[in-house]
């Protein structure tokens, strides 16, 4: 069931986002400290989430008037049962999605483009995007190559 948390329940995503992220290190992807998605987050209406206690989450905004994922979070121990699938499926029922990804990371771009997501060239990119691009480049997030990507509809309409 995907449900947006309550705010009770937002402080626990902090551990998810990081057992997720730690699955990058293999990879020799470090993220910075400080970097963590979920901890800016206080309004649980920008927030999706599956499972009592939360196992995975999903972090919008907008960003160029458009519905922005900031982050997908499934923990490692509940991967490979469609929690991910399902949460960017709720947030791509809001229409346009843009987000930005690692581009060979198999997890992300690929992942995102077999579920409708196109690279999205820079010309395409609004103002916000751009200045979202620069500040995770700032903040030292682009240690690997990223990407931005959108999905126009929901797969199927």
């Amino acid at each position: 069931m995907i449900r947006h948390p309550a705010s009770a329940e937002l402080p626990a995503l902090a551990a998810i986002e990081l057992a997720a992220d730690a699955k990058f290190a293999p990879l020799g992807i470090v993220f910075p400290p400080g970097t963590t998605m979920i901890e800016e987050a206080s309004d649980p209406s920008r927030v999706y989430v599956t499972g009592v206690p939360p196992v995975a989450f999903a972090l919008v905004g907008t960003v160029d008037g458009q519905t922005h994922l900031d982050q997908l979070a499934v923990h490692p121990v509940h991967e490979g049962k469609g929690l991910g699938t399902a949460l960017l499926e709720a947030v791509c029922a809001l229409g346009a999605v843009t987000l930005t990804t690692f581009r060979d990371v198999p997890w992300n771009a690929p992942w995102y483009a077999r579920r409708g997501f196109e690279v999205l060239d820079p010309a395409e990119w609004g103002p916000e995007l751009r200045a979202l691009v620069a500040h995770e480049r700032e903040l030292g997030i682009e240690v690997a190559p990223r990407v931005v990507m959108r999905r126009l509809r929901s797969v199927g309409t």
